[in-house]
């Protein structure tokens, strides 16, 4: 027959398996960085923490020989891969921005702008694991243990690099939290770091056993059994020793009595308004109504103080304070309040937490650190201004507070955080140095939903544990709440619901040993481990 091959010829045809069996080792990167993207909040799966990282440091050292994967892809896509899974998937609340129909952006151009912070904020957390990667890449001839406290070290070493910029929220600490509150009591020593070291240490140790288990047809059968038996086995259990003595010194440290003395009682009030930014920006009726009515009923109840949301009225106000009847509450009450407003500062405007007292005078004032980028202020505005500002729907930039601000209250300083600073631990810490003796955060968290509103409290959680301090939390839409120094979870709001809340929380003077002296054990370790290096370099 016309068109068929001579009789007896053999046709070479490649499997579809063969294909992809050339691109497995990065859907094994990016699949490993999904499952770390399920262990945060809202999932909570947090045990997948301890194991999700693994796959990537064992494709990374394989790596090391070629220089790439494949004769198709360079060996940079491993990472690349890892960190598109884990932040792309953990950030994924992100998309909850879109419509901005409501600010005037069209709708195309609101599509636009919330894929590209999307982008922008996975692409930021994926440079740090592909910086990491890199720096791994030349380690292979290290002894194991060495390379797994060089591993564990320098991740530890770039997410308090990453932590100082303008962009940090999905640390691999915070993948234990609020689920795993022994080994977040590891921050009380040295920071959220204490943990991310932890993790990354078992990860490392367990990618290692699995490399030297693999090599075993590499070996004689005498050689294999040695391997397999010894050092495969010795490592796995260092992992699990490792793992299980770490969480006995956070069971330990958590089962500590808070003993907390009835004088430094103080029942707090918070006010969830649930009134969404599209509808306060243009009816300030309503967010007054909404307020005036949760801080009355607090009152009534007994509060000694009430906290509102960040932005709970979002137009400059507090040079005219009679005009607000919140205000007039106040002063006619005679119980202090902490009002989410906006400042004047220096000609721009702030994100500002005023502390008023029983006369209505201003005894405190913290104005937000850490802005968004594109909802509160251009990056680098004065070059990218024109460029962004086509995209983004912030008419004006906000001026972000000053690093060493210390909330007064009329019941002492307290600790204060305005939404996105909740991510940013050292920001916490040094307000409790200076003797902040409670934890008080506002927030918007509109538009989004449960998935951002879950990360937050997360956060949160994460604070109050490493400071040792009670905080409560008030949100315009959801989740406010109050957390105990040991992180647990005395109270949450609902998801969008208008509620209000009465608790006592307790003042707290004394200090863990990272608000002593911050995160000492990453500069520690990164310290041991250029001396190991010396010494084996020193001896080969």
């Amino acid at each position: 027959m016309s068109g068929m091959p001579p009789k007896g010829t053999t046709i070479k045809t490649t499997p579809l398996v063969s294909d992809l069996a050339v691109y497995q080792p990065l859907l094994i990167s990016f699949g490993s960085g999904i499952v770390m993207g399920l262990a945060p909040a809202p999932l909570n799966l947090w045990p997948l923490a301890w194991v999700a990282l693994a796959p990537l440091w064992v494709l990374t050292q394989r790596s090391v020989s070629r220089g790439s994967v494949s004769r198709d892809f360079p060996a940079w896509l491993l990472p690349l891969g890892w960190g598109l899974g884990y932040h792309g998937l953990a950030l994924s609340w992100v998309r909850d921005l879109h419509p901005l129909t409501w600010m005037g952006v069209p709708w195309l151009a609101s599509l636009a702008v919330t894929g590209f912070c999307w982008t922008a904020i996975t692409l930021w957390g994926t440079a740090l694991v592909m910086v990491w990667a890199r720096l791994m890449r030349s380690s292979q001839a290290l002894p194991v243990g060495l390379r797994v406290l060089l591993g564990a070290s320098l991740w530890s070493g770039l997410e308090a690099f990453w932590n100082l910029g303008i962009l940090d929220w999905t640390s691999l600490a915070f993948t234990q939290s609020p689920g795993n509150l022994a080994i977040l009591h590891l921050g009380q020593l040295s920071g959220p770091l204490t943990v991310t070291t932890a993790i990354l240490a078992c990860n490392g140790l367990l990618a290692e056993a699995w490399i030297r288990w693999a090599d075993r047809s590499q070996q004689t059968v005498k050689t294999v059994k040695t391997v397999k038996t010894v050092k495969t086995g010795q490592l796995l259990t260092w992992a699990i020793g490792l793992l299980v003595a770490l969480h006995c010194i956070g069971f330990g440290l958590a089962s500590q009595p808070l003993q907390d003395l009835p004088a430094a009682a103080l029942k707090i009030g918070l006010v969830q308004g649930n009134v969404p930014t599209r509808i306060k920006l243009f009816d300030q009726d309503l967010s007054l109504r909404s307020y005036l009515s949760g801080y009355e009923t607090l009152v009534a109840e007994g509060a000694e103080a009430v906290l509102t949301p960040e932005g709970a009225f979002p137009w400059l106000w507090i040079n005219r304070p009679a005009q607000n009847p919140l205000y007039n509450a106040i002063v006619t009450r005679g119980i202090p309040a902490w009002l989410g407003t906006v400042g004047l500062k220096q000609g721009k405007i702030t994100q500002t937490l005023f502390s008023l007292d029983g006369q209505g005078e201003i005894v405190g004032q913290y104005d937000k650190i850490k802005l968004v980028p594109l909802g509160e202020y251009i990056p680098f505005e004065p070059v990218l201004g024109k460029l962004i500002g086509r995209l983004s729907p912030v008419d004006l930039s906000m001026r972000p507070g000053s690093f060493d601000q210390q909330l007064h209250t009329p019941f002492g300083p307290a600790i204060a955080g305005i939404c996105y600073d909740s991510a940013f631990p050292e920001l916490f810490r040094q307000q409790a140095a200076k003797g902040g003796a409670f934890i008080l955060t506002a927030s918007n968290n509109d538009p989004y939903g449960r998935g951002l509103m879950a990360q937050h409290q997360a956060h949160d959680v994460m604070r109050a544990i490493e400071t040792s301090r009670w905080a409560v939390r008030a949100t315009n839409t959801g989740y406010s709440g109050v957390i105990d120094p040991h992180g647990r979870i005395q109270w949450r709001s609902g998801f969008r619901t208008a509620e209000t809340h009465l608790h006592r929380i307790y003042r707290r003077s004394g200090q863990t040993l990272y608000v002593r002296w911050g995160n000492w054990l990453t500069p520690l370790l990164l310290g041991i481990t250029a001396l190991g290096w010396l010494g084996w370099r020193s001896v080969r």
